[in-house]
Parts: structure tokens; C-alpha cells; sequence
């Protein structure tokens, strides 16, 4: 038997099943790309406290206006 309904749901199983697929691959390379995003901020969090670490403090004064 060919009941064109059968093969209708069969196509669009098909469909779906691929169009799952190229999503499911899409969000690993989402989560691969957040990830070195994470780690590029967290290294540049680091190296700016660095520097602001070895800059001097700034001096407390009061404004000129005072």
C-alpha cells in the first residue's frame, strides 16, 4: 500500500529529523564559541586587575572649589 498521508508523515519526519540534527550541531558550536568567550573575558578580568594592582593609589584630596 502507498497512502500518500503514510508518505506525507514520513517526509516530514525526515525533515524534522534533520532539521534537529543541524540545530543540535549549531548549539555545540554555540557552547564551544561561549565558552572561549568565558575563558578570553575571565583572562582580561585578570590582566586588567593586574595592572590596576601595580598602578599607585590615588591620592585623596579635595576638590579646588573646597
Amino acid at each position: 500500500m502507498d497512502d500518500p498521508r503514510i508518505r506525507h508523515l514520513e517526509e516530514t519526519l525526515s525533515y524534522q529529523a534533520l532539521a534537529l540534527e543541524e540545530m543540535s550541531d549549531e548549539l555545540r558550536r554555540q557552547g564551544l564559541v561561549i565558552d572561549d568567550l568565558m575563558r578570553a573575558l575571565r583572562h582580561l578580568g585578570e590582566r586588567f586587575q593586574s595592572v590596576e594592582d601595580a598602578l599607585p593609589a590615588p591620592e585623596i584630596t579635595r576638590p579646588p572649589h573646597y
